[in-house]
């Protein structure tokens, strides 16, 4: 009897076709996808490096990378691919490429947020549709969780964390709840926190938005570093890029995207990057059949040759032109 088919969990990429037109994968190259997930945008993207590329999966969510390798490895195999998978945070793209004595790679993508896996994944507590423990780590094998943020830390430091990360505008009444219920009764469980940010808003009847998405977001981003990994990303990533690479970038929220604006921006202000001509958004069937995709926004920038290559390049040609015309 054959064993089963290991168990994967239902996740659309988003943006599939128009990240692979940006990216621009050609055989034999190395690519890195910097939040392999489940493994969707880098299934679509092994193919096109047959024969003879590397694919290079880095994830920080060891349960995800396992479901991954199920995925890839027989595709890699098939496709005389190499395929490399590392768990560690994105924020460390530069020592998993020293690590791995990988070649400068001309392809880097990065999907930001949570995957759709991890928001249905139990006891993960990324999602209020289920009370479950308040968890949240992308990496389950260290640092705090969301309940040890909501228990450790004062009622300023609270509010600072709703208001900046999930731009909530009742972050001061939601972080004084917070304080007066955990001299009693600590909030442990999604169900918990959910609750409480109803009864300090005062909701009543059906919301559209359920007003906890903002506090819940907010803590996610916290827990796991997001803006500040982010950050280290956008600063080691174009450095890494081979000569006429390219980076994309997926994002969900202004946050994430206010951050890969500025810095693509003063990037193509070195005159060694430019950027796509547009950004691009899910279409309106992206969005009916994958509802998660609508807020989704993917950037890409392009490596340059240094001016004194383009240059001498240019001189060539010139010279080039001078023989056949003599």
């Amino acid at each position: 009897m054959n064993p089963p088919e290991p168990f994967v969990p239902p996740h659309v990429s988003v943006l599939p076709r128009e990240t692979l037109a940006a990216l621009r994968p050609r055989p034999g190259i190395c690519a890195v996808d910097a939040t392999l997930g489940a493994g969707g945008h880098a299934s679509a993207l092994l193919p096109l490096l047959s024969p003879g590329g590397r694919l290079i999966g880095i994830d920080a969510d060891p349960a995800a990378l396992e479901i991954a390798r199920a995925r890839l490895a027989p595709l890699a195999d098939a496709q005389a691919v190499r395929l490399d998978l590392v768990h560690s945070n994105f924020a460390e793209l530069r020592s998993v490429l020293t690590d791995l004595n990988a070649p400068a790679p001309h392809v880097i993508l990065a999907d930001l947020g949570v995957s759709s896996m991890q928001f249905d994944s139990a006891a993960r507590g990324f999602s209020f549709r289920v009370d479950e423990p308040l968890d949240m780590r992308m990496d389950t094998t260290r640092g705090e969780t969301a309940a040890d943020i909501l228990r450790s830390r004062n009622e300023e430091e609270l509010a600072d964390i709703f208001y900046h990360l999930g731009e909530e505008r009742h972050s001061r009444k939601i972080a004084r709840w917070i304080v007066e219920l955990r001299r009693t009764e600590p909030v442990r469980t999604t169900g918990q926190l959910e609750a409480l940010v109803h009864r300090a808003l005062r909701v009543r009847g059906h919301q559209r938005i359920n007003p906890a998405t903002r506090v819940f977001q907010a803590l996610r981003i916290a827990v796991n570093r997001e803006l500040d990994v982010l950050d280290m990303f956008l600063r080691d990533a174009p450095g890494v890029l081979a000569e006429n690479g390219a980076l994309a970038l997926i994002s969900f929220h202004s946050l994430e995207d206010r951050r890969v604006k500025v810095a693509f921006k003063d990037l193509c202000a070195s005159g060694r990057f430019h950027q796509a001509v547009k950004f691009e958004r899910p279409s309106e069937a992206e969005v009916s059949d994958n509802p998660r995709s609508r807020s989704a926004i993917l950037r890409t920038l392009y490596k340059s040759a240094p001016p004194e290559r383009a240059s001498r390049r240019e001189k060539w040609r010139k010279t080039e032109v001078r023989e056949a015309e003599d």
